[in-house]
């Protein structure tokens, strides 16, 4: 699933070709894409200015000029392509022409091959927020993220620290791999009890996390495959500088030891036991 860096990275991409353009000509073409909506989608949008494309943690949605916003869903295998003509790619699910005053109009496709992902119409709060992201939490690049309150809050759960930095509402847009990475960075074993740990451990990971997504940001993200790629169909190339994540028997960099994949909730954790040693009680 896309973390924070690779949305980052798709909503970058799209605010800049996308915002200040009319929708028109919406095609739907495949029930899976909206099948969270509640209407008709080509209707909600049809005639709707873009005014900017929004992001907290992991998930994108469009403001418009209507009491809506339209929430995007990559899931695993979505992108998102401006093209200036129609692709006639088969895994377009839905599409769109966004126009703007004197210039020729554009093609906004949403690709989908595995279709989990998809677009919603969603109303807002009475803060503003899109509902679907309420109670999400503030991610480590929102300008109101309070690093204090999340190492106290941190550092009061029970829960495994890997647990903890998965937790969207503790903080957002940390998934498996960034956190594998992060871990590896402070030399913290992630099944360690997060109320183990002191308040300047907890600070510490913050600060190493969002390290670690800034230079995937710089990087365009993490591609495996070619299933994510940015507005323009390029692949991130982060995976290239990741020290434990996908790198079963690989050398460890920082002590030359096999890096170990293990069990995690229905994945995989990666990690090296000389630089992370097992938690034990003292």
């Amino acid at each position: 699933m896309p973390e924070l860096p690779e949305v980052e990275v798709v909503r970058s991409g799209l605010a800049s070709m996308v915002v200040g353009t009319t929708i028109r000509k919406v095609g739907v073409h495949h029930e899976r894409a909206t099948r969270r909506n509640v209407g008709d989608l080509a209707v909600q949008l049809d005639g709707a200015v873009i005014e900017s494309v929004c992001r907290r943690g992991k998930y994108m949605w469009l403001e418009l000029d209507r009491p809506f916003v339209l929430m995007v869903h990559l899931g695993m295998s979505g992108q998102i392509r401006i093209n200036d003509s129609p692709s006639g790619h088969p895994h377009v699910r839905v599409d769109w022409t966004v126009t703007r005053a004197g210039e020729p109009p554009r093609y906004f496709e949403f690709l989908d091959q595995r279709t989990f992902g998809g677009m919603q119409i969603c109303d807002r709060d009475q803060d503003g927020l899109p509902v679907a992201v309420s109670r999400i939490a503030r991610d480590p690049f929102d300008p109101l993220f309070d690093v204090d309150a999340f190492a106290e809050m941190l550092t009061k759960r029970s829960i495994e620290v890997k647990k903890g930095l998965l937790d969207q509402h503790l903080i957002s847009g940390i998934g498996n791999i960034y956190a594998d990475e992060c871990l590896w960075r402070v030399g913290l074993d992630g099944r360690t009890p997060c109320n183990h740990l002191d308040r300047s451990t907890a600070v510490e990971i913050v600060t190493t996390v969002t390290g670690v997504m800034s230079e995937a940001l710089v990087a365009g993200g993490t591609s495996f495959d070619a299933l994510y790629v940015n507005v323009n169909g390029e692949s991130g190339y982060f995976s290239r500088s990741l020290a434990v994540y996908g790198r079963e028997g690989h050398p460890c960099d920082r002590c030359g030891d096999p890096i170990i994949r293990s069990k995690f909730m229905n994945r995989s954790s990666f990690h090296c036991s000389t630089c992370q040693p097992p938690w034990s009680l003292p």
